[in-house]
């Protein structure tokens, strides 16, 4: 018979996931490189975004955590150290390395599906496109997109985000691991061999499928704190929602328990997993301190906008992509974290004119 479930109220979900989020402390002053690794591996992985205001957004993630951070510290635990590395999870991240095992299995799933788009990109000669591009880096070393520019057709439009042919080959080698990300210039990506970007410990650590996947199910579940099988799959992006679910009903009663987790409002509770240990991860969390913090729109406490509005009562949306005479409250618009409440929002885009 399976266990009973557990009440969890909003405020206890939010004190929780704010200590999950590195946000319940004050923010950390001095930093070292080995305190920046451990605060990278505490959140899972930092999402990266090519758009700029104030600073990228990795960086302004990780200073609302620690204000001694500097963003020549994770230039070198990425570019020089090999602890960190740049792949996917639900978009572009930067990850430990020690979770680069893991990826490899990824990188087998990724394959088949990608062959299949890129195959249909570039007609039955994609394995040419490809192994050419691949030739190039090992024969000449690191390489960036604009070194293919001339690849594409005039007037041609395929591959991901219209991107030329050179382009979608990098991106294709990438994803599916050949190729690593050794470095940024600007903000474009030089990729290189992954054996000569990822340790060989890493690179070549060999993990089960069984244990990839209880690494996968039991790393998002315990960064999440609670969730449905599809949060935690989509945590890493790594395994199905079915997977996820197989993987909690496996362990419920054991490791893993079932919670309802109430709302900020009128919702009905919402049934979850969560760890055995839930009551005392919750006990444990400390108050979060009643200062301002000013928190990025890919900071990953926004990321999921039903949780956030479920646990926050606070409504999120970046607009971006949204038309302008359509946007409620702006361009790219910060959230203001006090306490454990998500007060108001700020637009940090200047009107010079």
């Amino acid at each position: 018979m399976p266990p009973a479930p557990l009440d969890i109220t909003a405020a206890q979900g939010r004190r929780l996931i704010l200590a999950l989020n590195g946000l319940s402390g004050a923010p950390q002053g001095r930093l070292t490189a080995a305190g920046l690794l451990a605060l990278i591996e505490h959140l899972g992985f930092v999402q990266l975004d090519s758009v700029q205001v104030v600073a990228r957004a990795h960086h302004m993630i990780l200073f609302a955590r620690a204000s001694g951070y500097r963003p020549a510290m994770l230039r070198r635990l990425l570019e020089k150290d090999g602890r960190l590395f740049e792949h996917w999870t639900h978009d572009a991240a930067i990850i430990p390395t020690r979770f680069y095992p893991y990826w490899r299995h990824g990188f087998k799933r990724r394959r088949g599906s990608l062959s299949k788009r890129f195959r249909d990109w570039f007609g039955p000669d994609y394995e040419d496109a490809i192994e050419r591009v691949l030739g190039h880096i090992e024969a000449k070393g690191p390489a960036m997109a604009r070194d293919f520019s001339g690849d594409r057709e005039p007037g041609a439009a395929r591959g991901w985000w219209e991107w030329h042919d050179g382009k979608t080959a990098l991106e294709f080698l990438w994803r599916t691991g050949r190729l690593a990300i050794a470095k940024r210039r600007g903000f474009q990506k030089v990729y290189d061999l992954a054996e000569r970007v990822i340790p060989e410990a890493e690179r070549t650590a060999e993990v089960s499928p069984e244990a990839f996947i209880d690494w996968a199910c039991r790393g998002a579940l315990a960064r999440l704190g609670f969730g449905s099988a599809g949060e935690i799959a989509g945590f890493w992006g790594l395994v199905t929602a079915p997977e996820a679910r197989a993987w909690c009903e496996s362990r419920l009663g054991g490791a893993v328990v079932p919670v309802l987790l109430g709302a900020d409002g009128e919702a009905a509770p919402r049934r979850l997993y969560a760890p055995a240990d839930i009551e005392e991860r919750i006990g444990e969390a400390a108050k979060p301190p009643g200062r301002l913090r000013v928190l990025n729109p890919f900071d990953p406490l926004l990321r999921d906008r039903k949780r956030l509005a479920r646990l926050f009562g606070f409504d999120y949306r970046i607009e971006i992509f949204v038309p302008a005479p359509q946007r409620r409250y702006g361009y790219y618009v910060f959230a203001l974290l006090e306490g454990d409440r998500l007060v108001g929002r700020i637009d940090m885009k200047a009107e010079r004119a």
